[in-house]
């Protein structure tokens, strides 16, 4: 019997990613300057707003006022008629000193030997579902709502009524194999000006995602993905009939409560860590990543058509205490073995993971909207001061997502495709 699998995606000015983004552009504020900064950054935002909380060891001094104010005003905040707008909401600060017993479990005179920043597990996730090796309706779900800001920052006059809060939410049929059927419902909730009656507005938004939004998302996708638009799917659109009250004024944001959509919409497990705000000694954030990249690499080796990798720590301690894989019986080995596999080929302590993906980099606030994975890795150019001069450097974003194990990984499992 076929069934039906759901997942979501908010926007970047959804209040809870208003607060993901501030927290994580003020963590890359802080590593611009000082790349041994140790951040956990909270930030709260309500009608006018913002409260910036945490702890922070760093050498480095940040504007924080002025980092809230850039974030709120990039999203699109910038209108009075929205309650919440980036030039004249209240911003407080918060932020104190790092405890002294957190950092005498992360802090090490070899930095090899760096413990975890805390205790926990982290999980990492794969599948073939789609050429990014994310699942399907998550994927569909950011998808959509990244066409849908394209339009609202560069092609405003297709839909000149949107405001940056919106959510999107796609329903996918599977076969009893788990292979996707066709796209079964789509709700999608955009913030919009007041215009006409409550009728002509619902009837004109509805339209538009029909006719304008959907066909763009339809276009990027690869034929296999884009077949699965059989032209029979449930469309709910402002399901309320209207959102003009919206983004921070409508709904408290809080870093960190959008843990699913950050990661595979409820197609793994979560070990229940946020990452936004938090510096790379956190293993919540670093071992998440480096889960995320050995289960990507090993099914794109061939290994599996899918992967659950979870590590776990201990605080203090730089070796994980454990790796634990599930391939839903897709694995060409036992799932323990290839768990042994992967203990034996990835160094896991914190200080190799940072190495390996430059975690000490400001490269965290792109990640706070549109998901951390199945993101296109790129390098870029960024400024960083360094010994108290400005110096340009080439910096790595996204590398957990990059394919660079994957004959690794072919030559232990003899793999030789």
């Amino acid at each position: 019997m076929n069934y039906l699998f759901t997942s979501e995606s908010v926007s970047e000015g959804h209040p809870d990613k208003v607060a993901d983004q501030i927290s994580d552009a003020i963590l890359d504020e802080f590593l611009r300057r000082d790349p041994e900064s140790r951040v956990a950054c909270e930030t709260f935002c309500s009608t006018g707003l913002v409260i910036v909380g945490g702890e922070v060891r760093s050498d480095a001094y940040v504007d924080i006022q002025g980092t809230v104010r850039d974030v709120i005003n990039k999203i699109g905040y910038n209108k009075a008629d929205y309650m919440f707008d980036g030039n004249s909401c209240g911003v407080l600060s918060q932020i104190h000193e790092q405890s002294q017993d957190i950092n005498r479990g992360v802090s090490r005179e070899t930095p090899e030997d760096q413990g975890a920043g805390d205790q926990g597990m982290m999980f990492g996730y794969a599948c073939k579902a789609t050429e990014n090796y994310m699942p399907l309706a998550l994927y569909l779900s950011h998808l959509t709502l990244k066409e849908l800001a394209d339009i609202r920052h560069n092609e405003l006059h297709l839909m000149p009524y949107l405001r940056p809060d919106s959510k999107a939410q796609y329903t996918i049929e599977f076969d009893p194999s788990d292979k996707p059927v066709r796209v079964h419902t789509i709700v999608l909730s955009t913030q919009h000006d007041e215009f006409g009656s409550d009728e002509e507005m619902h009837a004109k938004i509805e339209s538009d995602v029909r006719n304008i939004l959907i066909p763009r998302v339809i276009a990027k996708l690869s034929p296999t993905t884009a077949a699965l638009f059989k032209g029979d799917f449930i469309l709910h659109v402002n399901p309320t009939g209207k959102f003009v009250i919206g983004g921070p004024a409508g709904d408290t944001g809080l870093t960190g409560r959008k843990i699913i959509v950050d990661t595979y919409g409820g197609r793994s497990a979560h070990g229940g860590g946020a990452f936004s705000g938090k510096d790379p000694s956190k293993v919540d954030r670093s071992a998440a990543y480096a889960a995320r990249y050995i289960a990507k690499n090993m099914v794109a080796a061939g290994v599996a058509e899918e992967m659950m990798v979870q590590i776990a720590y201990a605080i203090g301690v730089a070796k994980p205490v454990s790796v634990y894989v599930n391939t839903k019986g897709t694995g060409i080995i036992p799932d323990a073995e290839i768990a042994d596999k992967i203990g034996k080929m990835f160094d896991l302590r914190p200080a190799a993971i940072i190495r390996k993906f430059g975690l000490k980099n400001p490269i965290y606030e792109p990640t706070a909207a549109y998901g951390h994975f199945g993101r296109d890795p790129y390098t870029e150019t960024v400024t960083l001061w360094r010994d108290g001069k400005e110096v340009k450097e080439e910096v790595q974003f996204f590398g957990w997502e990059k394919l660079d194990s994957v004959d690794l990984i072919r030559s232990e499992f003899n793999r030789g495709e």
